[in-house]
């Protein structure tokens, strides 16, 4: 088995392809061990002393390390990990997961041509990167959306979501003034 890995534009963290379909749908992002309860895949990458999170997309995953660790040290066990992992044939996770972004009957037309935008043209973009854009909410002119992957704690994330998804939602859907990401604060202007 051979599993490529790719630099992402966070030093934090590194994508790994393994050739195969990690989970076929959508995506799961995990940043702490508490919450792999249903992932064999990441309780074991998380065993690895330095990682910090998992995030599992359809055929690739990326891990993030702490700052005071090297990948020249990390890579290796955590490619071995991964392989081993895939070549006992072990599941990567247990129960099904829920792909993000499925319109909801109950959206909003606004919210459905946000989803559709962010979906069709913003997540293969950043899936790219090693990471996934996941749509949150819409309130009041903003869109707050959840960065996971490689894209949580980027630190070109902010243009990301400034320059570039911002002023898309905001060229195609007039109803649109800001766009955040989830779980950061912002002072008012």
């Amino acid at each position: 088995m051979f599993i490529q890995t790719e630099e992402t534009p966070n030093p934090a963290t590194l994508k790994f392809l393994p050739g195969r379909t990690v989970l076929g749908n959508g995506s799961v992002d995990y940043r702490s061990i508490e919450e792999t309860a249903h992932s064999p895949l990441a309780q074991t990458l998380f065993a690895i002393d330095g990682v910090t999170s998992v995030f599992l997309a359809d055929d690739f995953l990326t891990v993030g390390k702490r700052e005071d660790k090297d990948w020249r040290v990390m890579k290796p066990v955590v490619l071995g990990a991964i392989m081993e992992h895939f070549t006992r044939g072990l599941p990567v996770v247990t129960d099904a997961v829920e792909p993000p972004g499925d319109t909801d009957a109950e959206d909003s037309e606004v919210v459905a041509k946000i989803k559709e935008l962010l979906y069709t043209r913003v997540r293969p973009a950043v899936a790219q990167d090693g990471g996934d854009i996941v749509f949150e909410a819409f309130e009041d002119g903003v869109v707050t959306l959840q960065m996971r992957g490689a894209c949580a704690g980027c630190p070109s994330s902010t243009a990301t979501l400034k320059m570039g998804i911002e002023n898309m939602l905001r060229h195609y859907i007039p109803e649109v003034r800001e766009v955040r990401a989830a779980g950061l604060e912002y002072a008012p202007w």
